[in-house]
């Protein structure tokens, strides 16, 4: 491999929206994620409904009409 043209590869903090935070590494500080596996419907078998710009009430709206 050659040198000095790789980024620095170095540990990395990751935070949750819903405050779950844990280390890896990557060749950025620190990450901002939405979702998580401690928080994802999937893996906590309950399901959290996220409405981004109004789209289920514009569905819902939309379905009533009918």
């Amino acid at each position: 491999m050659k040198q000095g043209i790789h980024p620095k590869y170095d540990k990395c903090v990751v935070r949750c929206a819903c405050g779950e935070t844990w280390e890896t590494e990557s060749t950025v500080d620190s990450i901002s994620a939405d979702i998580c596996s401690k928080c994802h419907p999937f893996f906590t078998g309950r399901q959290k409904l996220i409405d981004t710009g109004g789209r289920v009430d514009k569905f819902k709206r939309r379905e009533s009409r009918k």
